[in-house]
């Protein structure tokens, strides 16, 4: 007799699992969900990694501008080819622990400077927005992928500006090429999250490291801007 009451009792929590889900992700198949459950799971670790290590090198040196890019269009590479291997999610650590490590320096200068609440309302308004662009993704179940030649054409301005900002000396262009790259990094979270939910996605590795690279965009670029209005900069 208890079994069955036992019974019953389990097919009611089934049941009204399968309601609360269907009011919230309605139209998203169990395969959508499965990714997007595993890239959120494996993002969370990789964040909390790459913070860890940039906190270990807040009093460390920049690896400069030549390093990081090798560094991260390598450990990128390394990535793409091992996906669909376990050596995959080894590599994304490295990856985000790497990007991580040269995001300390930055961190370390502001604190030392006595600005570390810029770095406070740059992490605050980073994670806001992630939240939020990422529950429209989610909730509209918009499809996005509209997006996808304005991205690809924004990413090589974006580069394009970047380069030209590194060997010029000029306020103005790094001040346009952050307010750039806030945008275009949150137009990214829309088209990545809305890329899993849709079925454009399947891999969570990679889809993880899209969206790392995401925030990890906004989050500096939002730093640089409010360095840049408050005077810090």
């Amino acid at each position: 007799m208890e079994d069955r009451r036992f019974g019953v009792q389990n097919n009611q929590a089934a049941y009204d699992t399968t309601g609360e889900r269907s009011q919230v992700t309605a139209g998203i198949s169990d395969d959508a969900m499965k990714v997007l459950r595993n890239t959120y799971m494996l993002l969370g670790m990789t964040l909390a990694f790459s913070a860890l290590t940039a906190f270990l090198n807040m009093n460390g040196t920049h690896p400069g501008f030549l390093i990081t890019i090798v560094g991260y269009i390598g450990l990128l590479f390394a990535t793409y080819k091992l996906k669909n291997s376990p050596w995959g999610i080894v590599t994304t650590f490295a990856l985000t622990g790497f990007m991580g490590y040269t995001l300390g320096p930055i961190i370390g200068a502001f604190v030392a400077a006595g600005a570390s609440q810029i770095v406070a309302q740059a992490l605050t308004l980073t994670a806001v927005a992630f939240v939020g662009l990422s529950a429209t993704a989610i909730i509209t179940k918009k499809d996005f992928s509209f997006m996808s030649s304005f991205l690809t054409a924004g990413a090589f301005v974006l580069i394009g500006a970047m380069l030209l900002a590194f060997f010029m000396e000029s306020s103005a262009l790094h001040l346009a090429v952050s307010a750039g790259f806030t945008i275009f990094a949150s137009i990214m979270i829309l088209f990545e999250t809305s890329q899993i939910i849709k079925g454009g996605e399947r891999n969570y590795i990679i889809a993880t490291v899209g969206l790392y690279v995401s925030i990890y965009n906004l989050f500096v670029s939002l730093l640089h801007l409010l360095a840049a209005f408050s005077g810090e900069d």
